[in-house]
């Protein structure tokens, strides 16, 4: 059991999730950074949304922390280099919201084109101003997406029904898909120039901050109305209530700020400018979901599982023909530690298959949990195992070799070597079960089991039988067994499975027999 610390509200149907998974959730809202410092002492998660700060010294003084779920999308609040840094998994919700963020878009996107909280105000102070907000149709107007990503694609199939024009700004999607989806794409510049209606759907960083600013508007037409349901900062304000004052553009409509939250923007005095305070998210559908999404992402982390939406993760989710191999590539690791060197230098991980054809990284992760957390004291985890690696020196060497090209007599296969010792695994049959299937390049066949043995011996008469004699004495059952000629001529090799762990006394009295060369104990 794992203590959640959650510091900020959360729908209960996320945290009904996490007690059911037998974890204890300690929601304490509303504490200062300092209170936050000694709260989060002994947690090994913490739950936020966007208002807790999680910076260096909150990470610095939590002693246990393994994860920091933010259940929303964004995560300018969470300092994820320093996170990593610590070896600390940050994860998001990055689709609890985007049909919310979606349809409010193209709320603010109708009441900006007329003029309906204007028309609502007026008449409410008693003004029947019917010719005053006369606004404009969406038909047949060129409607510009800039940023194609979930969000941005879901506003693109709404704003279509509508009968507009959909072009779109985004460097990471191809003409070809794009045109798939009915969607012309175009450089920023242009965009802006033919655009009508621009709606952003950017991340926040430095190369998006005051993107659209004072140059960016003098490019457009005089009709444009500027739509941001994002991020606050990438329309510089000031520059945007000059630009709508003065008749350069005709209006917009934002519901993110630069700071938040805000009462007082020469934006509010702009007629021409809708404003909602960051109400993108803000359903019971998104938040129910943001609390269930982030949950599951929690669960996943504490029991040292892959996350999908760790976003300081150097590797792709893993799809159905990779996650069967996550577990064994774990546990091979595990194995190898114990018969590869105390000090090496390199450690190859190779994928061979069907599986070399797919993102490999969270295989080579997997591994790479499993060989460190064996040598390690500390717990270790897809976040800090790269660095651990890195912290000993030990280079790492990626590997795939293809189902088409791979020389092999398995249809997948998983390889670990290091200096002159080896090891590789597959799963084999309809349920997929475990088999190691080579040893320091000597074939072999035998189910991987927590404690094995791997015995070198000469290769004549007898010496299986002593060994099993002499295991037998000391009461060491053998569950599986595999003997057969090593690579070195004169030579052979036993992996040996054994039902329980061989102590050191009995390994040494094996070691001391006639004929035996060399015997490693693998410890999973």
């Amino acid at each position: 059991m794992a203590r959640i610390l959650v510091s900020e509200e959360l729908a209960e149907g996320g945290l009904t999730k996490l007690r059911a998974a037998g974890h204890e959730v300690d929601v304490q809202t509303g504490l200062s950074p300092e209170q936050l410092h000694s709260a989060i002492k002994g947690a090994q998660a913490l739950i936020v949304r966007s208002a807790t700060q999680v910076d260096d010294a909150m990470l610095a003084a939590a002693d246990s922390l393994m994860v920091v779920g933010r259940a929303g999308v964004g995560l300018d609040n969470v300092d994820v280099e320093s996170a990593t840094r610590r070896g600390v998994m940050v994860a998001n919700a990055p689709e609890s919201n985007i049909v919310s963020a979606a349809e409010h878009t193209m709320a603010m996107l109708l009441a900006v084109a007329r003029n309906v909280p204007q028309a609502h105000s007026a008449l409410k102070d008693g003004r029947w101003e019917r010719s005053k907000w006369e606004g404009v149709e969406l038909f047949d107007k060129t409607f510009g997406v800039v940023g194609l990503g979930r969000i941005g694609k879901l506003v693109a199939q709404r704003a279509a029904a509508f009968g507009m024009r959909i072009v779109a700004f985004d460097p990471f999607v191809s003409e070809d898909r794009a045109r798939a989806m009915n969607i012309e794409m175009l450089d920023l510049d242009t965009l802006v120039e033919r655009s009508d209606f621009i709606t952003v759907h950017l991340p926040k960083n430095k190369e998006t901050i005051n993107l659209f600013n004072k140059e960016m508007f003098k490019k457009a037409k005089p009709s444009l109305r500027i739509i941001n349901v994002a991020r606050g900062g990438i329309i510089n304000e000031a520059d945007l209530a000059e630009a709508v004052k003065t008749g350069v553009i005709a209006g917009a409509a934002l519901d993110v700020f630069d700071k938040e939250p805000t009462t007082e923007s020469p934006l509010f005095e702009v007629p021409g400018i809708v404003v909602t305070p960051h109400l993108g998210a803000s359903t019971t559908e998104a938040q129910d979901r943001a609390g269930l999404d982030i949950a599951d992402q929690i669960i996943l982390a504490l029991a040292g599982d892959f996350v999908p939406f760790a976003v300081n993760i150097s590797a792709a989710d893993a799809n159905e023909t990779l996650k069967p191999y996550l577990p064994l590539a774990e546990r091979l690791g595990r194995l190898f530690s114990s018969a590869a060197e105390a000090d090496i230098s390199e450690l190859e991980i190779m994928a061979t298959g069907e599986i070399a054809g797919y993102d490999t990284r969270i295989l080579t992760l997997s591994a790479l949990k499993g060989f460190f957390s064996a040598r390690h004291a500390e717990a270790v985890t897809y976040v800090n195992a790269p660095q651990i690696a890195e912290s000993q020196n030990v280079s790492i060497k990626e590997s795939s070799v293809s189902a088409a090209s791979a020389n092999s007599d398995y249809v997948n296969l998983i390889t670990l070597r290091a200096g002159s010792h080896s090891i590789a695994a597959t799963l084999v049959g309809p349920r997929r079960q475990a088999r190691i299937v080579m040893v320091d390049d000597h074939m072999t066949d035998v189910p991987p089991s927590d404690h094995m043995l791997v015995v070198r011996n000469d290769d004549r008469p007898g010496v299986i039988g002593l060994v099993g004699t002499l295991l037998g004495t000391h009461n060491v059952n053998i569950a599986d067994m595999d003997v057969g000629r090593a690579v070195k001529p004169g030579t052979a090799l036993m992996v040996i499975a054994p039902t329980a762990e061989v102590t050191d006394v009995v390994l040494a009295e094996l070691r001391a027999q006639p004929g035996i060369i060399e015997v490693t104990s693998l410890r999973a």
